[in-house]
């Protein structure tokens, strides 16, 4: 669940059992005998105008000044934090009261989100590599969506509508899915596209979840390698692997959201090619308020390890997240780092921004969704059963959004 803690704080008390975005759900529908067969295999294989690759994050403010519109829109979405009647309003005083420090922090970081950058980088570079190795879907097209900052969801459906495309991958940019991620975004693709193209001329398929793609292991593996290295030889060992995610409030995590057992997959996927060359923990960051969230928090670890004399240094790894943004830019590189005792003990690998490893690793997931002509992962299902318990405006059956 990566919203800033900063943006967050001023609204936790709101943050309460109707939080959880409201997942529009998609299920195997597996293959129909006979002509259900070819219906299904033309559906999900339809290549006359190529195929769209939809990048979908929740994004962030590219330039200072598009920071109250971003806070607005976070904060007028019921799914995640519900105002109920007075959602609107309160959208409205929550934005113009934090747009002044939360500006300030992009300002910090050098004057906006990275995330469009990378994002659109990434894609495009992925869209190449599949060009190459894949001409039975060409051409593949780059599309950003993002939930709350530019690129909205709406305008990248509008232009995809206008380019003419017929087949299209949702990609989930949150290899460990949670509802108040990825399901935010389904959601928001699933309305707009019946406002859009309610006669289904864009024919989707989704992944989901990714938590132990091979490209992403290996990218981090490396990045851990490399900041391990700055460290003396005869300390290297002993240097400490915290691995950051961010956190989740228990009561989501208590409806069964796979969250925290998919980071924790990452997690061990990494040390395992690392051959577990150093004592590792997973820990959470951002989590605000006073209802339980879960621990133990990033910056209480830090301070507490940071300090002793027997921890010759300390690893930060950013693990849920694909790139650079303001929770490794400035929660983590500011108000971490800069205030440890010893700061010097304390260094984070690289995010994976532009990391050749990555983006070869996002291609093939693409790649192997095509081929195995499934519209979702097998867990999607579950999900909706745990998760769409009290959601609200979302489609009742996946027929709704994939239709025979």
């Amino acid at each position: 669940m990566h919203v800033p803690r900063q943006i967050l704080n001023f609204a936790a008390i709101y943050f309460i059992s109707g939080t959880c975005l409201r997942i529009t759900m998609f299920r195997r529908t597996g293959f129909q005998p006979i002509n259900g067969f070819a219906r299904t295999f033309a559906r999900f294989n339809s290549t006359k105008n190529g195929t769209g690759v939809v990048f979908m994050n929740m994004g962030g403010p590219s330039k200072v000044k598009e920071t109250y519109d971003f806070l607005l829109r976070l904060f007028s979405d019921g799914d995640l934090i519900p105002f109920g009647i007075f959602q609107k309003p309160l959208a409205k005083f929550i934005a113009k009261r934090r747009t002044p420090s939360i500006e300030k922090n992009y300002q910090d970081i050098g004057g906006g989100s990275p995330i469009r950058y990378w994002s659109e980088y990434q894609c495009k570079k992925v869209c190449e590599i599949l060009d190459k190795n894949r001409p039975q879907s060409a051409p593949h097209k780059p599309y950003v969506a993002f939930r709350y900052a530019n690129p909205l969801t709406e305008d990248t459906l509008k232009k995809m509508l206008d380019d003419g495309v017929t087949r299209a991958v949702a990609f989930s940019q949150y290899p460990q899915f949670s509802y108040s991620t990825t399901g935010s975004s389904i959601n928001e693709l699933y309305r707009k596209t019946l406002e859009l193209d309610p006669e289904r001329k864009i024919k989707w398929s989704v992944i989901d979840r990714w938590p132990k793609q091979a490209g992403m292991v290996k990218a981090f593996s490396q990045h851990i390698t490399d900041k391990l290295n700055e460290f003396p030889e005869e300390d290297r060992s002993k240097v400490l692997v915290l691995f950051s995610a961010h956190s989740l409030p228990m009561e989501i995590v208590n409806r069964g959201d796979s969250y925290p057992a998919e980071v924790a997959a990452t997690v061990y996927a990494i040390m395992e090619k690392l051959k577990f060359s150093n004592p590792y923990r997973l820990v959470w960051q951002s989590q605000v308020g006073p209802k339980p969230w879960l621990g133990g928090q990033t910056a209480k670890i830090v301070e507490s390890l940071e300090k002793r004399d027997d921890v010759k240094g300390i690893v930060l790894v950013p693990v849920a997240f694909t790139s650079d943004h303001i929770e490794t830019l400035h929660e983590l590189d500011i108000e971490l780092i800069e205030e440890c005792e010893n700061p010097e003990k304390v260094k984070r690998a690289e995010s994976l921004n532009g990391n050749e490893d990555f983006i070869s690793g996002l291609a093939d997931l693409v790649s192997e969704h095509l081929d195995k002509k499934e519209p979702y992962s097998s867990q999607l299902e579950l999900d909706c059963i745990l998760g769409g318990q009290k959601a609200t405006g979302t489609f009742k059956h996946p027929d709704e959004m994939f239709r025979p």
